[in-house]
């Protein structure tokens, strides 16, 4: 490579950090790869700090030691969290959508990847000091947001099976009460997946009573993983007195209407942390 600039220099290690969010890179990796010494690596780098924080976006954080260096995390605009949220709930609030049994139709949404991406940055940005070491789901229509999350903490990405794959080796299974219907269910998750010790953010895209959260813990304490967060993309506003406690979630279920085929979502800013 031939020597750049240092306007193309820092364009260049922006590129890096942005597309590879939460992941450490050394200041010999710039300077060998842009073939400089470390104090202009390390001169590029203030001016970006400054940058990202200017524009929003997230923040550059160095790390101090043999072992360190630099790393991005995202981070989305507040005025874009909430144009975000209040989006999502007037598309999913149109009488449309509204299923026989009083469930909403939400695949489409699940599966944007503009929608779930960004769903991923505020949970990630919610968690991002928690020191994740894994994202916890169980399958299946959580996983795009899990994934996303995952995605931009930078650590690995552990789904709970309803059915386990006898491909997957022993495993441990737990029976757990489902909170909103109480019939009893079986998890299980391979006996390889989770070191022990491990701190796990767990991440579903619904919550009624919060069974299914609450077997998920469960599961996490026969790994001795300490759960370090819980994330909810939608949770319902009844039953107030849920199965777990201490979770964020993005947006809350009011109400469902059959009746009047009408669907009421509103945002949940107050559990977000620029909201407060």
């Amino acid at each position: 490579m031939d020597k750049l600039k240092r306007n193309e220099r820092i364009a260049g290690i922006m590129y890096i950090l942005t597309t590879n969010p939460n992941k450490v890179f050394t200041y010999g990796y710039f300077s060998e790869l842009f073939k400089v010494k470390k104090p202009s690596i390390s001169g590029d780098i203030s001016i970006m700090k400054e940058l990202v924080v200017k524009l929003d976006i997230g923040h550059i954080e160095t790390i101090p030691g043999a072992n360190g260096g630099v790393r991005f995390s995202p981070n989305m605009r507040k005025k874009d969290v909430e144009n975000l949220l209040l989006e999502i709930c007037a598309e999913l609030s149109k009488d449309e959508r509204l299923i026989p049994g009083g469930f909403i139709y939400m695949m489409d949404i699940l599966y944007t990847p503009r929608i779930i991406k960004n769903i991923g940055k505020i949970f990630a940005n919610e968690f991002v000091k928690n020191d994740i070491d894994y994202v916890v789901t169980i399958e299946t229509k959580g996983i795009p947001i899990a994934l996303m999350t995952a995605e931009i903490l930078n650590v690995p990405l552990i789904i709970i099976r309803k059915n386990m794959k006898i491909t997957e080796g022993p495993a441990v299974n737990i029976n757990y009460l489902s909170g909103s219907n109480k019939t009893i269910q079986t998890m299980s998750l391979s006996k390889r997946a989770i070191k022990e010790g491990s701190k796990v953010l767990i991440i579903d895209d619904f919550m009624r009573a919060g069974g299914t959260v609450k077997g998920m813990k469960e599961m996490m304490r026969e790994f001795n993983a300490e759960v370090a967060g819980v994330g909810i993309f939608i949770s319902t506003k009844n039953p107030e007195k849920k199965l777990v406690e201490d979770y964020v979630s993005l947006i809350r279920l009011e109400k469902i209407d059959e009746e009047k085929n009408e669907i009421i979502l509103i945002p949940n800013f107050k559990q977000l942390k620029q909201f407060r």
